[in-house]
């Protein structure tokens, strides 16, 4: 045996290696506790960057929606409008017809008039 084991009855009961032993692996447990800590407090971190993710995706998801809806809604106003402008136009075509065939009617008039005046001539002296 070696001469640095103390018997159990002497009240030291370890060796000198086994206290070193044992403060090596406590330091050692302790240094694992510490890693351990570290690797939840990085879980944690993780997930609430992940978090962050998820809830900026969700808001560009909820924008694209947004965006989409309000490019329907321009699609069926510039629609409308475009109708608009058509209905316009034929107004505007329908009012040049109406206006030409007025003018149709005036020179028609004229002419009858002049026809007239041709025919009975009157004596303006």
């Amino acid at each position: 045996m070696s001469n640095d084991y103390i018997p159990p009855e002497s009240g030291q009961g370890l060796t000198e290696k086994h206290l070193i032993a044992a403060e090596a692996g406590r330091n050692e447990a302790e240094q694992f506790r510490r890693l351990a800590e570290e690797a939840r407090e990085v879980r944690d971190q993780d997930r609430e960057a992940l978090e962050i993710v998820r809830q900026e995706r969700e808001r560009f998801r909820e924008a694209a929606e947004a965006t989409r809806i309000a490019g329907e809604e321009a699609r069926v106003a510039a629609d409308a409008a475009r109708h608009a402008a058509i209905d316009a136009v034929r107004a505007t075509a329908d009012t040049f017809q109406a206006t030409l065939e007025s003018m149709k009617v005036v020179e028609d008039m004229r002419r009858a008039l002049r026809d007239l005046k041709d025919r009975n001539p009157t004596d303006s002296n």
